[in-house]
Parts: structure tokens; sequence; C-alpha cells
């Protein structure tokens, strides 16, 4: 069969997923605390998990991308130390290439899969669009992105060995990928991981957020904030975690003993490391080192307005830091919720229940 005929085929390929728009009442709910662009909301697959709208554009081709067996995707809850590992994983699958590491951002070396989706939905676009007319600084960027988000170049036809970052869950992504690929998944605790994504979403001003912490909880915990539902997320992965393809990480393992999960890495993906090179790829992502480094703390962003400057995208990157946050109200009601929604099946190392 002609190869034109086969590929036309392949994007023609039906989406084996349900997709539903977010009820009205339930989008005002979210929309009230957003001081920005107001996105319309949808829900996706049969565990309902919540995205804008722009993700129904790129799913079908996501869920159907040809799967790479020297590919490398880094999956993550939203929060979960996604950048930390993935400077990680670059390293030590590039041999080390400090330089290079040095020279290129990282979201060129390791692009995230769906983050067009945002551009997509069109109350978004609409959105920055207007604020390039009255910002120039944000044009080259807009444009810039704008061209790269109608064109499969960056990911879909880049050069091997690729390395991918994606939040989706294993159920969004390619069916093929887990056997044909390798993935190393982080977890985190959800009440860490809250806490990171509220900071995120008051920083990154394409999401706006414009509440306080209580009410990014409420929404958080009743599947409102992106990429929610949380344990739906975790238990899929958990699922899959003694799959030969798959390292599943805890944060907590990586704050509390980051050389062993170094060697962990090193072994996963097949690159023997000396002492001495864990040693320094350890310090090169301490925490204090690793929050400079200009080629992972997206300061770029902040040049071009897209951040606000006043803020970090590397934070604290603190395991247990959610007590600063929960009151006693909250800290029971959160308890109550993991033993609903987690009960036994995915004990954290540090932040048990």
């Amino acid at each position: 069969m002609n190869k034109d005929v086969l590929i036309k085929m392949e994007a023609e390929k039906k989406y084996p997923l349900e997709i539903k728009d977010v009820p009205p009442e339930e989008q005002a709910e979210v929309h009230k605390y957003l001081t920005n662009a107001k996105p319309d909301y949808i829900r996706m697959g049969s565990t309902g998990y919540f995205f804008p709208d722009g993700l129904k554009e790129i799913c079908n081709k996501i869920y159907n991308m040809e799967v790479r067996p020297n590919d490398v995707f880094v999956v993550t809850f939203p929060k979960s130390g996604t950048t930390w590992v993935q400077e990680l994983v670059w390293l030590i699958g590039n041999d080390l290439d400090y330089k290079t590491a040095s020279n290129v951002q990282l979201f060129q070396r390791f692009p995230f899969l769906e983050f067009t989706m945002v551009l997509r939905s069109p109350k978004i676009n609409k959105w920055l669009g207007e604020r390039v007319e009255t910002d120039p600084k944000l044009r080259p960027f807009y444009e810039s992105f704008t061209r790269n988000s109608r064109s499969d170049a960056t990911i879909f036809k880049a050069p091997s060995p690729r390395f991918i970052k994606s939040h989706l869950p294993f159920s969004l992504l390619p069916p093929t990928l887990l056997d044909t690929a390798k993935v190393v998944y982080v977890a985190r605790d959800p009440r860490d991981a809250a806490v990171s994504y509220y900071h995120h979403c008051r920083m990154m001003l394409l999401h706006g957020f414009g509440g306080d912490f209580r009410a990014f909880w409420n929404l958080f915990i009743n599947n409102k904030v992106d990429y929610t539902p949380y344990e739906a997320h975790i238990k899929e992965a958990w699922e899959k975690r003694h799959h030969p393809n798959m390292l599943f990480l805890f944060y907590e393992e990586l704050s509390k003993d980051l050389p062993a999960a170094v060697r962990r890495v090193s072994q996963f993906l097949n690159k023997p490391v000396t002492e001495e090179q864990v040693m320094r790829l350890c310090d090169h992502l301490h925490f204090d080192n690793f929050r400079k480094n200009m080629s992972v703390n997206m300061d770029i962003f902040k040049h071009i307005g897209l951040i606000n400057k006043d803020d970090h995208f590397i934070r604290k990157g603190k395991a247990g830091g959610w007590r600063d946050y929960f009151d006693e109200e909250m800290t029971q009601q959160a308890e109550r919720w993991m033993k609903e929604k987690l009960g036994d099946t995915v004990q954290f190392p540090i932040c048990k229940i």
C-alpha cells in the first residue's frame, strides 16, 4: 500500500475515548478564580480527566503517535518534580553532556507533549493575542509557539532519541507506549503537589489563578483542576510499576536520597555511571544550584511577561511543606480524602497518611 495512504489512514483513526464538555455551572466554579483567560473545559476518558478544551485538537494525534524503541518519556502529575527528573534523565541519557544542558533550554531538549493544548484553546489564544497587541515583547514568543503548535516537527518528527515530557495519565497516552519505550513516572504526596500547583497557577499568567489556597485545594479534590482526578492518575501508573520499561519513583525518594535515585535511573536507562559522576550530577541537581540554573528555571519567560517577575518556577522543593498551608480542618479533610481515594494502594515513603 502507498506510504501516503497509510499515513492518511493513521491520521484518520477515530479517537476511541469519550470527550464531554464540562457543564456551564461547573466551569463557572473555576472561572470565578481566573483573572486572565477563562477557557472552556472538557472531561476525557472513562475517568473524566479535566482539561482545557484545546486538548481536543491534539488528543487523537497523541494517542495514535508512533512510539519509538529509543524514546524516553517522563510522565508525572503536574508539580511532582518533573523538571528535576527531566534534567536527571536527559543528562544520564546523553552521557552527562553538561555543555549542551547548559546551553540549550530544557524545554527544547525535553519537549512537553501536550503543551500546545493551551494555545489551541480558543479563549486562551484570544487572550494571549490581545496581550501581544499591547506588549510587543510577547510577539516573538506568540508567533513562534503558534507556528510550532501547528507543526509536528518539535516532537512527532524529531530525530531519535527523543526525550518527551507529559502530564497525561497512561490511559490518554499511546497504548503502545510501555511495550515500546522507556517511561520514568514520578509521584508526589498530593498535598505537596497541590501546594506547588497552586503557586504555579498563580505564577503563570496563562493560568492566572487569583483565589487563595483553600479555594484551589477544594477545586483540586473535586477534580476541577487540569489533569485531575489526581488519584486516578497515580493509580494508573502504580498498576504498571512492575513493567520492565517502567521506573516508578517517588519525589520523596529523590529528596531523601538523590544519589540512590541517580543510580536507579542509570541502571534503568542502561547508562553506567561512576560514583564520581553520581556526585557531580547530584551537585548539579542540588536545589540551590538547580534553582539558579538558567537552562531549567524558566526565567526566560519572565522577560516576555508570561511569569510574574516576583515568582519562581522552581520554588522550594520541600517534601512535607504542605503543613505550612493546611490548617487543622484542611489537614483532617485531606486525610479523609486520601484514605477514601488512595487507601493502602499507594504508600508514600515519607508523607504517609
